[in-house]
């Protein structure tokens, strides 16, 4: 029997830990965080739990979902008869979402698209995909500044039960120890050498090149997120902490993420690529000329125009011929720790096609992979010593009206059993610098680390 939701208007925070901190201990608990009221440009907050099934791909591309049984075997088309399980009608609205999918793909997902080589070391236990079926969610529009709950009447109740119930208690977050460089000086050098042999051959464009940051921690998650949130408040951020059933394990995804990856609406895909960084200045002066030097660097520009070329490419297999264009070129945006060049490229979804369709068919990002983006993913897993897991995936939703919107995790810590691990990349090309390059990703990660570290 089909299920009628309704919008039920609730007091509007600006913060959404107001209204998460108290559902945040509840089964699969999600944010989706624009990272208001710091962040420039997001808009909307969206929390949920308690999906009513959950669908896990495995790292050997099994499909786990013990409440729906008769899903496919194909990862992707069992995403999209996920959704076909949610027996809702919401009214009409321009809310982001209505009841759908809300999850994450990781980077390494990219094994069951694309044929990809098995050398880096396989050392972290989530899933390639996690996704929750939710039939509520809980939406900030920090724009208007108002607040929704949009469930049907069951649900309703039983949210605002859980809303006025006790807070959670909580165990003081800790780190074991400093965060260990994986990938120290010394070896980046190596492998940063490595790249631009392959680049000086002609085998590619461009190459993203990460390196891994780990240590053990104790306590409390939502505690370290909320730190991550104000050292670096980002628009597509996100967090979700969860019991994998398969491992027995706890993991969880804290992401600070600057970077949209793709948009559906009503048809209409919209991303937005990040390529050239500088750090933010210790003063105003230091500061706009930092943004100045990107601003006017061609090697930058060179960098920020390969990822647009190669995803107009990705899109062009699912939009209208004709439809795809650049309405901005790398644009100078800021943000707490670092400036950054961003291009949006949009296009019209072509008849037959789904928004997953488009998800899959860019999928992951260019921005993190490099250009030709197979071959370079292809030498990524040879450069780099490990998996990169869920960083530089996507974490986002698709709702029942094929509405879609995902972010590229890169400002992400990921959290597995009691260790975490936070990675720092970069396109390298042809006039790349080294030491440049190795300074470029302390700049990005610095901050979070520093953050994590503050009581220690």
């Amino acid at each position: 029997m089909t299920r009628l939701l309704t919008i039920t208007p609730l007091p509007y925070y600006s913060d959404p830990g107001t209204y998460f901190y108290r559902l945040r201990q509840r089964p699969d608990a999600i944010l989706l965080d624009s990272g208001q009221p710091q962040s420039p440009s997001g808009r909307y907050d969206i929390i949920s739990s308690d999906p009513l099934a959950t669908l896990t791909i495995d790292q050997t591309g099994q499909i786990h979902c013990p409440a729906i049984s008769g899903l496919s075997n194909d990862p992707l088309k069992a995403q999209q008869e996920l959704l076909t399980h949610l027996d809702i009608e919401a009214p009409a609205t321009e809310l982001p979402f209505t009841g759908g999918v809300i999850g994450y793909w990781s980077y390494d997902f990219a094994r069951l698209l694309e044929q990809l080589p098995d050398r880096a070391a396989n050392d972290i236990g989530l899933p390639l995909a996690r996704l929750g079926l939710y039939d509520w969610a809980l939406i900030q529009d920090h724009e208007r500044h108002e607040s929704w709950l949009i469930a049907d009447s069951a649900r309703r109740r039983e949210i605002e039960r859980w809303l006025a119930g006790p807070a959670p208690r909580e165990k003081p977050f800790r780190l074991a120890s400093p965060f260990v460089d994986e990938l120290p000086r010394k070896d980046y050098g190596e492998q940063f050498a490595r790249v631009m042999a392959h680049l000086n051959h002609g085998d590619c464009y461009q190459i993203n090149l990460a390196r891994r940051f780990s240590t053990r921690y104790s306590g409390d998650l939502w505690q370290a997120y909320q730190r991550l949130r104000a050292a670096t408040p980002m628009p597509y951020a996100g967090f979700w902490q969860w019991h994998n059933e398969q491992t027995g394990t706890h993991q969880a995804l804290l992401s600070v993420s600057p970077e949209r990856f793709l948009e559906a609406r009503a048809g209409h895909l919209h991303t937005r690529p990040i390529k050239g960084t500088r750090p933010r200045g210790t003063t105003i002066e230091e500061d706009e000329a930092l943004a100045r030097s990107l601003k006017e660097s061609p090697k930058d520009l060179a960098e920020n125009v390969m990822i647009v070329d190669l995803l107009r490419n990705d899109l062009g297999r699912v939009c209208r011929p004709g439809s795809v264009n650049v309405p901005s070129l790398a644009s100078l945006e800021s943000y707490a720790n670092v400036h950054h060049l961003v291009s949006v490229i949009e296009g019209e979804l072509a008849p037959g096609f789904h928004s997953l369709d488009a998800l899959m068919a860019a999928f992951p990002g260019g921005s993190i992979t490099g250009a030709p983006k197979h071959q370079a993913m292809t030498l990524i897993d040879e450069l780099e010593p490990v998996r990169r897991s869920a960083w530089c995936g996507s974490l986002g939703y698709v709702d029942i009206r094929g509405r879609l919107d995902s972010s590229i995790m890169i400002r992400t810590v990921v959290a597995d059993r009691d260790h975490l691990y936070l990675w720092g990349g970069g396109g390298l090309v042809a006039d790349s610098r080294e030491q440049e390059e190795f300074e470029e990703i302390d700049a990005k990660v610095g901050r979070l680390m520093h953050a994590l570290s503050a009581s220690d």
